[in-house]
């Protein structure tokens, strides 16, 4: 008969102490246990300890004992033994004791590790970190509905429509041949549209993925020619986690970026880098999606913890891009989105830079202007936002001097030389939206919310169709509380994009390349499911 309840103790006067928790959490989900009121993960506090500092053995359970001097289960033991639990069983009675054996030895390992670490630990904050991997267990659990019958044909003829995508994408471009990408003809393309376009030491093009992103946002009209580089290089469907259920559920990969966020597979999570694939969300029968996401969170960021009014009071604004331009008496203070497009989309793309990190090149490349243009705008910025600029200069400096920094909730990335400065300059905001996502997720799923996923600065939330509005009202206090949570009581503002049955999930990025994908399956035989 199963247990109905674990053996040993979760309530609040007991801690629940793990490695990479999320697994065991999981477990406690799938036995229908509760899961521990209090949860220390070693996992997560051995990666704020030495996050940025050159690793030894890596930051699973090996690389932690190693550290601290500790011995463990041999790594090739435990690789072979990973493979077997991930098999399913049936295992023989020889197999369970092997794996029972492994259990224990981990418990015996996490048993040294404890007393090593314990004088680091920053115990006032590390139980908001395991609560987060409680809540990665169940969005894991949750997972995402997906539209199974177009992902099937998708599946099927895949390998098939890649000439025919080719030949439809690239007539706006003419820079494949056959399936080869050129960039001789990709230079010519760029000079023919006058679009600048970053290049390497060598001279060459840039043509890195990061690099098409970025440059997408201010040239939207090579958004599909992204796409297509990203499907036909990048993309396998059939890695695409989609379970029985039709759910697409992955490891979310928890705290394993440096600023903290989440590195999920981009090939198995559905919010990969194919945006046009996210078509395949598709709430069930009778049920609505909200993706939900904060207004310009990395402004808001930086604003509440500089603490400066001018970025305060843009961002309150509503339009923070307009806002910096009427500040730095660009435009009239009467000014309009309508009025003034072009005046705004420069000072949005100089504040994006900001937070990016970029240097007057690069931003001169990204608005197609001189140097001279984009470093006047710069020096708008750093006027009209002195406090802010005196701030950033300051956590620069401190994390040179001191070799680290840290967010709100202590999550810490230590300096080793060479150091990047920019990275450092923008890790107060990344690190800190972290935070702020890991404790809307917590605070969602509290209130009894379904989260399907955490997606960068965003929520995926589910709901039945008449509970859909309520539940939407519900996150987006969840999201205003963790922003206030983290930022001293400054509450960011958060937009839903609402989806609901028979609708799909669609992203603006993606749409052209989906219709695209369509049109030719369509000229197959093959129609879109209804």
């Amino acid at each position: 008969m199963a247990m109905k309840s674990p053996p040993y103790n979760i309530d609040k006067n007991s801690l629940i102490v793990a490695y990479y928790a999320s697994a065991e959490m999981g477990c406690h989900i799938f036995l229908g246990w509760d899961l521990p009121v209090n949860l220390l993960d070693l996992f997560t506090e051995f990666r704020t300890l030495t996050n940025g500092l050159p690793s030894l053995c890596g930051d699973g359970l090996m690389g932690a004992l190693t550290r601290f001097g500790l011995s463990g289960v041999e790594v090739v033991e435990r690789d072979s033994i990973r493979r077997l639990a991930l098999s399913g069983g049936p295992w023989t009675p020889a197999e369970k004791s092997l794996l029972l054996a492994n259990c224990e030895s981990e418990v015996e390992a996490l048993a040294k590790l404890l007393p090593r670490m314990e004088p680091n630990l920053d115990m006032q904050r590390a139980p908001l970190r395991g609560q987060y991997m409680k809540a990665t267990a169940k969005m894991q659990d949750i997972g995402i509905p997906i539209d199974t019958q177009a992902f099937k044909i998708l599946k099927s003829h895949w390998a098939n429509i890649q000439d025919d995508l080719i030949e439809e994408v690239d007539a706006e471009y003419g820079v494949f041949e056959d399936r080869t990408f050129k960039s001789s003809r990709f230079a010519t393309y760029l000079t023919r549209n006058n679009i600048p376009w970053p290049r390497n030491a060598s001279g060459s093009l840039d043509l890195t993925d990061d690099t098409f992103r970025e440059m997408a946002r201010s040239n939207p009209q090579i958004t599909p020619l992204r796409e297509l580089r990203v499907a036909l290089c990048q993309m396998c469907l059939s890695d695409l986690a989609v379970g029985a259920d039709g759910r697409n559920r992955c490891v979310l990969n928890a705290f394993r970026a440096r600023t903290s966020r989440n590195q999920p597979s981009n090939s198995r999570f559905i919010f990969g880098p194919a945006v046009w694939l996210r078509g395949l969300i598709r709430p069930e029968p009778g049920r609505g999606l909200a993706y939900i996401d904060w207004s310009q969170q990395e402004f808001g960021i930086a604003a509440a913890l500089s603490g400066d009014p001018n970025m305060l009071a843009a961002y309150n604004s509503g339009d923070p891009y307009l806002t910096f331009a009427k500040q730095a008496g660009a435009v009239p203070p009467d000014s309009t989105k309508r009025s003034h497009p072009l005046e705004r989309e420069q000072f949005k793309a100089c504040t994006l830079a900001v937070q990016y990190g970029m240097g007057e090149a690069s931003l001169a490349t990204r608005l197609g202007q001189p140097v001279a243009q984009a470093r006047e705008l710069l020096r708008l910025h750093k006027q009209v936002y002195r406090k802010f600029w005196e701030w950033s200069d300051a956590a620069v400096d401190y994390a040179m001097l001191h070799g680290k920094l840290w967010t709100t909730f202590g999550w810490t990335v230590h300096t080793v030389r060479p150091a990047n400065p920019r990275f450092f300059r923008n890790f107060p905001m990344q690190a800190n939206g972290a935070e702020m996502l890991r404790t809307a997720c917590c605070l969602a799923l509290n209130r009894g919310i379904r989260v399907c996923a955490p997606v960068h600065d965003a929520i995926l939330i589910e709901a039945p169709l008449d509970e859909l509005d309520e539940a939407i009202v519900t996150a987006q206090k969840a999201m205003s509380d963790a922003s206030a949570a983290v930022l001293a009581g400054c509450r960011l503002g958060s937009e839903a994009k609402i989806i609901r049955y028979p609708e799909r999930y669609m992203d603006p990025r993606g749409t052209k390349m989906w219709e695209t994908v369509w049109s030719i399956l369509g000229r197959l035989g093959v129609g879109l499911p209804v």
